[in-house]
């Protein structure tokens, strides 16, 4: 009888071992690989956000001549607003069609899909220059409403803005808090629309060398950022979470196990 209930009192024991082991995360530290060589220097691309199709940027022109001025930053166009500082405001603005092209006054269509902010700021000051509308342009673009979002095991999930012309994958995780406990740091997903493609990228936040080396390291507009859950998570999300890996599931092995050796104590 001694030796049923030390067999018993065993299997409970292993029991609560087990459910402890299966709800541990394995690895949850990031850049392992860096922490074991610390001196490794790795090259970055200076990437910036280039424009794409149906981004919204802006563009004003400024010279001595207070006309020509007038005549670059208010295109006269039509706006629904009673409001003239809307009417203002709304013709700096200019939003890059399908073609990759915007309309701009006096000089027409201009091709910025794929330029940088100082490369189109170049590019509209050289085509002035070479038209004679304007001796001394002083050119002036930013970028208006990017934005990327965050998803899945992130504390703070949602659309962000694009403040900067670089934003990092570690910038954005960042600005979400960081991934939850539950998310899977060897499996973060970039999804990006490349060319009428929708393209997925995966990064290893545990390897320094998968995260710097990766084509989705700089962020783009648009992009997708979703971190995958863990195994525990997605337990954790079954009915109840009763399966046999579950922490649920070998308490009510242990409660049994309770009932069996209060039973055998009795008899």
């Amino acid at each position: 009888m001694k030796f049923s209930k030390f067999m018993l009192l065993g299997a409970l024991g292993v029991a609560l071992l087990t459910a402890t082991s299966c709800g541990t995360p394995k690895d949850v530290a990031y850049f392992q690989d860096l922490n074991n060589n610390p001196d490794t220097v790795i090259t970055l691309q200076n990437k910036v956000i280039t424009v794409k199709p149906t981004d919204k940027i802006y563009i004003g022109v400024k010279s001595k001549d207070p006309q020509i001025t007038q005549l670059f930053n208010l295109t006269g166009g039509t706006n629904n607003s009673s409001s003239s500082t809307n009417i203002a405001k709304d013709a700096f603005y200019y939003t890059v069609d399908s073609k990759g092209n915007i309309d701009f006054p006096v000089l027409g269509t201009i091709q910025v899909a794929g330029l940088t902010r100082e490369q189109i700021a170049e590019k509209v000051k050289k085509s002035l220059l070479d038209a004679s509308l304007v001796k001394d342009p002083t050119v002036t673009v930013s970028l208006s409403n990017l934005h990327y979002s965050m998803m899945g095991e992130v504390a703070k999930p949602g659309q962000y803005a694009i403040d900067e012309e670089k934003v990092t994958i570690l910038d954005a995780i960042s600005k979400a808090g960081d991934l939850t406990i539950q998310g899977r740091r060897q499996d973060v997903m970039v999804l990006r629309q490349e060319n009428g493609h929708q393209k997925i990228y995966k990064i290893d936040l545990c390897s320094g060398k998968d995260i710097f080396n990766s084509p989705a390291y700089y962020l783009q507009q648009n992009d997708v950022v979703y971190v995958t859950p863990n195994d525990t998570k997605k337990r954790s999300s079954t009915l109840n979470g009763n399966t046999v890996q579950s922490t649920g599931f070998w308490l009510s092995v242990s409660s049994l196990l309770v009932t069996v050796l209060t039973f055998l104590k009795v008899n």
